[in-house]
Formats: C-alpha cells, sequence, structure tokens
C-alpha cells in the first residue's frame, strides 16, 4: 500500500468500522458468531494498532488514524497500561491537542483512554498508574484554554469534555484530597463557571459522584477506627470548592429578561436547567450542610433585595432565583434552623408581587411548610404567610397553582395549628371553588385546596369533623344534586362529562384524604342517590365513570367495612351495568372491593356472584386476539381483578366454573401487543402457578392441575413463541418469569413439552446446540438451580430468533401462537 498511497483512506475506515461493527445488534449475527468476532478483534488489537502507527506518517490521515485508534481502544484490554503509555499513537493524540485541526479526534482518543483505565478489565486503577500519569498532566495542562476568550467555543467545549471525563473517572482519587486531586477541582470549576449552560453542565455528573463517594461510610472501610476522622478531614478539605459551587451555579436559575419572547423549547430547556441547579445545590448541602449553604444563597437573596429598587426598573430576576435555590434546598435545612429562615419568612411578605417572584415565593412557603410548624409560637409565621398565599391567588395563573399547592403542604405539616381558623380556611376554598373573588385558581388546582381542607379536618374532635365535612363537600355535591334533579333525559344529553367530573373529582379527593371512616361513611350514604342516578343515567359515558369509579374506590379505602349496605348497593350497580356497557373502570372498582372484603366470610356469597358475573361476561367480549386488541383496558383491569381472587379470596375463585374459561381466555390474549393488557395477564398466570406451588395452595392443586396439565403443551408452546418474537423483546422478564413458575410446578411435564415445541422451529432458525442449550437450562431450573442461567438462556434464544425479520418469521410460523386456542371460550 506504500506504493498505492491512494488505497490506504479506504483501509483505514475499514479498520474504523470493524471494531464497531463487532457491537452492533443490526447484524443478523447469533450471540455465539458476535463474541467469537469479538474474540477475534481482541487478538488481532496489536495488529491493528500496528498498521495504525505505520499510517502516522501520512499527515493528511492523521485524523482517521486517530478514529481507527479510537475505535480499537476497547478491544485493546490485553495490551498492558506501560506499553500504552509509550505508545506512538498515544503520543500523537496527545501532541495533537495543540493541533486546532485534529482537536476533536485526539479529545475523542483521551476520552477512550481515561475510559480505558477505569473500565472492567482495566485490573484496578494501580495496573493503569503508568498511563494514568502520562494522561493526566497533559489534560491539566490545557486549563489555561479555558479562559482563553480568542478560542472557538466548540474547541472549548471539547476540552471541557475531557476535564468532565477525567473528573467523573477519577472521581476515587480525586475524593483522596491530595494536592494533586485539588488541582483537578480547580479545574472543574473553571468549566463550572463558564458562561454556556452546555459546557459548565458537563462537571454537574461530577460534583454529583464527589458527594456520594465524600459522604458514604463504605469509602472509609479501609480506615478502620480512623474513618470518622478522615472523612471529616476529606469533608473539610473539600468545603471551599462546594462552597465556590455553589455560588456559580445559583445564578443560571435566573430568569433570562427576554424570557416572555422565547420559544416553548426555550421554556423547557430553561426549566430542565432550574431542576439541574436544584441537584447540584441539594448535593453541595450533603457536604457543607443544609444551614451553610442556606447562609451563602440568604447572603445572595439580601444582596439581590439591595439591588431592586421599589420603582418601575426593578430587577426582580435575582431575587427569585436566589429565593429558588433556598425553596430547593428545603429537604436539607433543619425545622429548628433558627438564624436565617425566621429573616427569610418575615422578607417575603415584602417582596414586588411580580407574578413569577410571587410563583417561588408561594412554592419556597409551601417547601419549608415543616419548619412553618415547628416555628415558635411567638414568632407569628403563620397569618403573614396565609396572606402572601391568597396574594398568589390572584396574581396569575402560575401563582394560584403554586399557592393551592403551598396551602396542601401547610395544612399538612400545620394541621393542629389550623383547627381553629376553619372559617377562614372555608372563606378561602369557597372563593376558589366558585370562581369569584378575583382567584385564578385551576379546577386541577382547586384539588390542593380540597386536600388542604380534607386532611385539617382529620384532626378535628369528631362531633366538629362531621358538619366541617358538610361544609367540604356541599361545593361538589350540590351542583350534582341539581343536575340529577333536571331529570334522567337532561343528565343524558344536556350535561357533559367534564360538568360531572369537576364535581366527583373532588368528592374522590374528599374521600381520599378525611381520614375519619365512620364520617365518611355516613356522607356517602346520603349522597349514594345522586351517584346512583349518575350510574344509571351515564353508565354509557366512559369518562364520567372513570370519575365515579374513582370516587367510589377511594370511599371504600376508606370507610373498609363502616360502608355498610352501600357497598351491596354498589356492587349490584357494577354488576348489572357491567353486562350492559362494558367499562372497564367496573372491574377496577371490583379489584378494590375484593382487596377490601375478598377475605371476609360474610361476603363471601354475593362476591361469588359478582365475579362469576363479571368474568363471565369478559371472557365473552375477548374471543380472539383481535378483540384483546380492541378492548386492551378490558384484558387489563379483568386479570388484575383476577390476580386479586388468587391473593384475596381464592376459595371463592379457584373453585368456580370461571377459573378455567379465565385461563383459555388468558392464552388468548398473551401475544397482545399493549403493554399494561399483556403484564396483567402474564402476571395472573405466574401467581395461578405461584399458588399450586406454595404450601398455602395445596387445597387447591388439584383444580389447578385439572385446569393446567391438559393445557400444558399449548401454553408453552404459547410462552415459547412469546419469548421468540411474539412478544416485543420488553416483555421478556415476564414472560420467563412465568415460564420458570411453570416449570418449577410441573417439572418434568414442562421439559417434554418444550422439547416438542423447540423442536418444531427448522435448523436454519436455531440449531441442535441452541435447543439442548434451552432444553438444559429449563432442566436445571426444574430441579431448583438458581434462574440466572436461564434468563440469560432465554435472553440468548430470543436474540437468536429474532436476529432478522426473516428467521424471526419462520420461527413464528412454525409455533404458530395465535392459532393454538385450547377450547372455545364459552
Amino acid at each position: 500500500m506504500k506504493a498505492h498511497p491512494e488505497y490506504i483512506p479506504s483501509f483505514l475506515e475499514l479498520l474504523i468500522v470493524l471494531p464497531q461493527e463487532a457491537f452492533s445488534h443490526k447484524i443478523a449475527a447469533r450471540p455465539e458468531r458476535r463474541r467469537q468476532f469479538e474474540k477475534e478483534l481482541i487478538s488481532s488489537a496489536e495488529v491493528a494498532l500496528g498498521l495504525l502507527t505505520a499510517c502516522l506518517g501520512f499527515d493528511e490521515l492523521k485524523e482517521q488514524v486517530l478514529e481507527g485508534f479510537s475505535s480499537w481502544l476497547y478491544l485493546s484490554r490485553g495490551i498492558s497500561a506501560s506499553i500504552l503509555a509509550s505508545h506512538p499513537l498515544v503520543h500523537a493524540a496527545l501532541s495533537c491537542l495543540n493541533s486546532e485541526q485534529h482537536l476533536e479526534a485526539a479529545v475523542n482518543v483521551i476520552s477512550e483512554l481515561i475510559h480505558h483505565t477505569v473500565s472492567a478489565s482495566s485490573g484496578g486503577l494501580p495496573a493503569q498508574m503508568p498511563l494514568i500519569h502520562v494522561l493526566v498532566p497533559r489534560v491539566m495542562s490545557l486549563k489555561d484554554q479555558l479562559r482563553d476568550s480568542s478560542k472557538d467555543e466548540e474547541d472549548v467545549k471539547a476540552i471541557a469534555r475531557l476535564f468532565a471525563d477525567m473528573g467523573d473517572s477519577y472521581v476515587e482519587l480525586i475524593a483522596t484530597g491530595s494536592d494533586e486531586s485539588m488541582l483537578i477541582i480547580q479545574a472543574l470549576l473553571e468549566v463550572a463557571s463558564r458562561p454556556e449552560y452546555d459546557i459548565s453542565s458537563m462537571t454537574y455528573n461530577f460534583w454529583h459522584n464527589l458527594q456520594v463517594n465524600l459522604t458514604r461510610r463504605d469509602s472509609y472501610s479501609s480506615y478502620g477506627s480512623e474513618a470518622e476522622a478522615e472523612m471529616n478531614r476529606r469533608l473539610h478539605v473539600f468545603r471551599s470548592p462546594f462552597e465556590m459551587l455553589v455560588s456559580l451555579v445559583s445564578f443560571r436559575v435566573e430568569y433570562p429578561h427576554d424570557y416572555e419572547d422565547l420559544s416553548e423549547e426555550d421554556h423547557r430547556d430553561f426549566k430542565h436547567t432550574r431542576y439541574a441547579v436544584s441537584d447540584v445545590l441539594f448535593d453541595a448541602t450533603a457536604v457543607l450542610g443544609g444551614e451553610p449553604t442556606l447562609k451563602i444563597l440568604f447572603m445572595k437573596l439580601v444582596q439581590a433585595v439591595r439591588n431592586c429598587s421599589d420603582g418601575e426598573n426593578c430587577k426582580w430576576q435575582p431575587v427569585e432565583a436566589a429565593l429558588f435555590c433556598i425553596q430547593a434546598i428545603a429537604n436539607s435545612v433543619s425545622n429548628q434552623e433558627a438564624e436565617i429562615l425566621p429573616q427569610v419568612m418575615t422578607l417575603l411578605p415584602k417582596l414586588p408581587p411580580q407574578p413569577q417572584l410571587l410563583q417561588t415565593v408561594c412554592s419556597t412557603i409551601g417547601a419549608y411548610s415543616k419548619w412553618i410548624d415547628a416555628a415558635p409560637v411567638e414568632l407569628s409565621i403563620l397569618p403573614p404567610v396565609v396572606d402572601v398565599l391568597t396574594r398568589g391567588m390572584s396574581a396569575s395563573e402560575d401563582s394560584a397553582a403554586a399557592a393551592a399547592l403551598a396551602f396542601k403542604y401547610i395544612c399538612e405539616d400545620c394541621s393542629k395549628k389550623f383547627c381553629g381558623s376553619l372559617d377562614g380556611l372555608f372563606h378561602i376554598y369557597h372563593i376558589a371553588i366558585s370562581g369569584e373573588g378575583g382567584y385564578k385558581v385551576s379546577s386541577d388546582d382547586s384539588m390542593h385546596l380540597v386536600e388542604a381542607l380534607s386532611v385539617v379536618i382529620t384532626e378535628l374532635p369528631p362531633e366538629h369533623a362531621k358538619r366541617a365535612l358538610e361544609l367540604l363537600c356541599i361545593p361538589a355535591i350540590n351542583p350534582l344534586q341539581e343536575m340529577t334533579n333536571q331529570g334522567g333525559i337532561s343528565l343524558q344529553q344536556q350535561v357533559s362529562a367534564r360538568q360531572l367530573t369537576i364535581h366527583i373529582d373532588r368528592l374522590a379527593c374528599i374521600f381520599r384524604n378525611v381520614n375519619l371512616p365512620e364520617i365518611v361513611a355516613n356522607a356517602i350514604q346520603r349522597f349514594w342517590p345522586v351517584f346512583k342516578t349518575i350510574f344509571d343515567h351515564r353508565a354509557w359515558d366512559m369518562r364520567t365513570m372513570e370519575s365515579l369509579c374513582r370516587a367510589c374506590k377511594y370511599a371504600v379505602r376508606t370507610c373498609n367495612r363502616y360502608m355498610g349496605i352501600t357497598i351491596g348497593a354498589m356492587l349490584e350497580e357494577v354488576q348489572a351495568l357491567y353486562q350492559q356497557h362494558n367499562q372497564p373502570c367496573f372491574l377496577y372498582l371490583s379489584s378494590e372491593v375484593i382487596k377490601i372484603f375478598g377475605s371476609d366470610p360474610s361476603c363471601a356469597s354475593y362476591l361469588r356472584s359478582l365475579i362469576e358475573a363479571l368474568f363471565s361476561h369478559t371472557t365473552r367480549l375477548l374471543k380472539t386476539i383481535e378483540d384483546f386488541t380492541t378492548r386492551p383496558d378490558i384484558a387489563d383491569d379483568c386479570y388484575l381483578l383476577a390476580s386479586r381472587c388468587i391473593r384475596y379470596c381464592p376459595d371463592l375463585f379457584v373453585p368456580s366454573s370461571i377459573f378455567p374459561s379465565l385461563i383459555d381466555c388468558s392464552m388468548i390474549g398473551i401475544t397482545i401487543q399493549h403493554r399494561d393488557a399483556c403484564k396483567s395477564i402474564l402476571t395472573f398466570l405466574s401467581d395461578v402457578f405461584d399458588l399450586a406451588n406454595c404450601s398455602a395452595g395445596e387445597k387447591y392443586q388439584s383444580i389447578i392441575n385439572g385446569v393446567i396439565l391438559p393445557r400444558g403443551a399449548t401454553l408453552t408452546r404459547i410462552l415459547i413463541a412469546s419469548l421468540t418474537g411474539a412478544l416485543p423483546s420488553s416483555r421478556l422478564e415476564e414472560v420467563t418469569y412465568v415460564l420458570l413458575t411453570l416449570t418449577r410446578t410441573y417439572g418434568e411435564k414442562v421439559l417434554l413439552w418444550a422439547k416438542e415445541s423447540i423442536s418444531l422451529i427448522p435448523p436454519t432458525a436455531i440449531t441442535e446446540a441452541e435447543c439442548s442449550s434451552f432444553l438444559k437450562a429449563l432442566s436445571d431450573a426444574a430441579s431448583g438451580s438458581d434462574s440466572a442461567p436461564l434468563t440469560d438462556t432465554l435472553e440468548e434464544l430470543s436474540d437468536v430468533c429474532r436476529r432478522n425479520r426473516t428467521v424471526q418469521d419462520i420461527v413464528q410460523g412454525a409455533l404458530r401462537p395465535l392459532d393454538l386456542n385450547f377450547t372455545a371460550v364459552s
């Protein structure tokens, strides 16, 4: 090729792509062949590096050479660090760090070398020290270029990536706090100080990993009795860098002056930036402590407030940014903090009523609700912050949403303090719900106020709680009463779903959060005629039924056995209406009832009738895979209910006439592509086999065996078809578990069924060795061995059978899972 240099670029391209293809799953290779190919490349790595070295003499090919070296590094694990440290390719890459033309290619190589030194096959950091001692000083020499204003931004970004990679890879070494590691820390702080967010944020992962290493006890296990002292030493060493980090990142959450003119995508990016900065601040509190971090941020708040004039040109953005950061660290600040937070809370009512600032003020109040509850009474914190929240509800939709959520938090955490202020709370609640008085609380956000009052009512004495609950329910139940009083035709044709669900959802929130079972049960009994009318006249309306069933679910969950006669009336409605309107939510509500009442012998007769009616109707709806695909929600909720029956009332369910039909129905639906419905069916089957295989299920074994054994061969074949392409590979874990539970329950029989099924697949798709490996793993699992080898084998079998579309079609054509209905489902 030296005689024909025009061939060399093509040859280099081949060298670049060969190692990349070793890990490509686009190629229709068997896993065994892929592993073999990787071994062949590893054994040829030194030859490849030699060829690349020989091409270094062609300056115009240097970029390709470096790219090839980067590709081969992952496969060079057999080459020692000392050889790499003096290798011409490594030194070529290091020297190209000063070349604008080849900088990106060189950075890619050095980045791969850094990752190579900490890879699983590297032999550990001590073995890689010869190479690390070559790489780190050269990268550190680039530090001044981070501040070079003449440098192209893309070049700065490439250099910053090297520092970030070095920090991420060597975090354990850096965490020792040695003089050398502190130089790296200074460089990473330089990267963090860059004005471009996409550059500075490269270091955020490093600061998190460093924090974890510094604060995790097992990082110091080798220090024995000196562990505590060593941890304190390191935390002291890194205090100053983390204090600097807090100052460097806090300004990044500041609203841009042209925020209103930015695109929706820019708004999303800004929100993402604020989340990322919040995480960094939280990491800083783990090292510095919540109170010292709060003090740094409070100084920024005070400075921002001082700089904010009262005139029209008030710069509210720095004030809001400092306050946002204070809110972000709330979980790290002690509820007993007595120096800074009283000053913050005193300052909040005095801040300008700018909408975004007011939104953050409200969020800060909510974030420190536990501190507000613990604050000494003489500070009188609660009245002024409630005034701020009511202002927030009037300023803008966003500030109203933040204020409503903050109300929920302070009512949850200060519920006992609000017990004497119910009149004021109800006044706010009625104004917000009615839409009068200038509040801008949306119907969705008003749920926070409903929840807030519900929690406070739970703290009241029973005689007061009953009246308070009535007042809380009035704005929701009265409009529903008016609509139902207008008659069936009006309720069916003239009322929209939204008009009903807005009030039903509020009642659901009340039933969920007022934790006074008897009082709530009495209220539900009074409301039942209204609910029944809605059930009777809107059963065709899925949205309204879902809302009403959710309310009933929370009622059942809260009231439990206090539901009395209402539960019977409710289930009569469900049983009758499901057979007319096929609403999946009726099944979901029934599953909640089974969970609460399934083990109650006094309910056995009624529940048996309920589940047989629901399941009989469902199996008539789901007779083909097309039926499952058309009605995935019904399939999902049906098998969720079936699993609940296995767990809470197997005495009613397993001996019933519907049990065999549900097994048949599940075999039809296993290959449904809908994720949740498929998972529910597979979970149901594994629950059946787990029950048959446990001591508590011994009395059901003969019934389960009588149903499963005649269907075992067909079921096994469908499961193998699911593993090998009938279902997406993301279902592999669930299908594997079903096959494992089936195997552990029926042992040798499953091996015979599996052998019959796997033998149907032509040898063009899978080899005899692959079949044998699968059957051996299944046999080992049947004998009680660890399930991990079976999982690995099934993953490999799945890969083999999905390696291209042709093979997948051959396998599915041989197994034909959709043609395997055991019997017609009655």
